[in-house]
């Protein structure tokens, strides 16, 4: 956090940063000048570019600090309003700068003694008109760069939009299959089936990393699934034998199953874990509040088409 006294301090530096590029602005606005004449008219001698050189820079210094201070407000009302009545707007405030800035220019002039009165007023005429001109030119130059810069911009932060969105989008949706993964596994389930492995890893530790593959295989299921549409008969009874082995592991001998489903049948397709939900609810409410246990048979045939 900034303290009272920095604030000064940077609001300071950020307006002598400004004065530098406007100067530098209006430095290379009075060499381009110059060159243009240069090209336009032929060779000068060393005299007449200086010369030249100190009424383009006055010139260029009183109509761009101007432009400097006031164009931004102009720029920002114009924008209000339709684009076919700001162009208009626009360019009248550039000849109204640029006629503004002429005369200042010229009342430097007189008073310094560059271009004194009597014989040089047709220069004065002159070089207000070229000033003019060239207001026209860089004014018009510097309303498209910043048109062209805000739409740039503008594009910019909608592609940003876009894909925050999309970013958005894919975290809502992997939450989302977060929760039907714990929807359709319930975490008792998960806790127990750890603790059962846990218990026969010093047992049986190839039936413990039998049993770390068969929930690896249902959890990753129950996430590919979360997706929608159906899956093959067969996926879903190796789904139901993992689930049944991991339970049998848990209640032992008070759990036994039997799936009889032909292989021709393997390749219809049902609704992802449509079968495994049934047999879960076999294994709460039937198996698992009975000392003895019980049996569960899955089958599945073909019936009049």
């Amino acid at each position: 956090m900034s303290s009272p006294i920095d604030q000064p301090q940077s609001r300071a530096s950020s307006v002598s940063r400004s004065v530098g590029y406007v100067l530098g602005a209006n430095l290379a606005v009075a060499v381009a000048v110059v060159l243009a004449l240069m090209l336009l008219f032929g060779e000068a001698k060393l005299l007449e570019l200086r010369e030249t050189l100190i009424v383009a820079l006055i010139y260029s210094n009183c109509i761009g600090t101007l432009a400097w201070l006031l164009l931004p407000r102009l720029m920002g009302r114009c924008a209000r309003y339709n684009p076919l009545a700001s162009w208009p707007l626009y360019l009248f405030a550039l000849l109204a700068l640029g006629t503004i800035g002429a005369l200042l220019s010229s009342a430097v002039f007189f008073v310094s003694g560059i271009l004194p009165p009597g014989p040089n007023w047709q220069n004065y005429y002159v070089n207000g008109r070229l000033a003019l001109l060239v207001t026209l030119i860089v004014g018009l130059g510097v309303r498209l760069y910043e048109s062209m810069r805000r739409r740039l911009e503008a594009a910019t932060l909608e592609l940003r939009t876009r894909e925050l969105e999309k970013e958005r989008a894919l975290k809502h949706a992997t939450a989302a299959r977060l929760a039907s993964l714990e929807s359709r596994i319930h975490p008792h389930f998960l806790f127990n089936t750890l603790n059962s492995i846990s218990t026969l890893i010093p047992e049986d530790p190839q039936r413990a990393e039998r049993l770390v593959e068969r929930l690896a295989s249902l959890l990753r299921f129950s996430l590919d699934s979360g997706g929608g549409g159906l899956v093959p008969l067969r996926q879903e009874l190796k789904i139901v034998t993992d689930y049944l082995e991991i339970e049998k592991a848990r209640f032992g001998g008070r759990l036994s199953y039997s799936i009889e489903a032909p292989d021709e049948l393997g390749s219809l397709e049902v609704p992802p874990l449509s079968l495994q939900t049934l047999v879960e609810n076999s294994v709460k409410y039937a198996i698992a509040p009975r000392p003895s246990g019980g049996r569960i048979r899955v089958a599945a045939r073909s019936d009049g088409g």
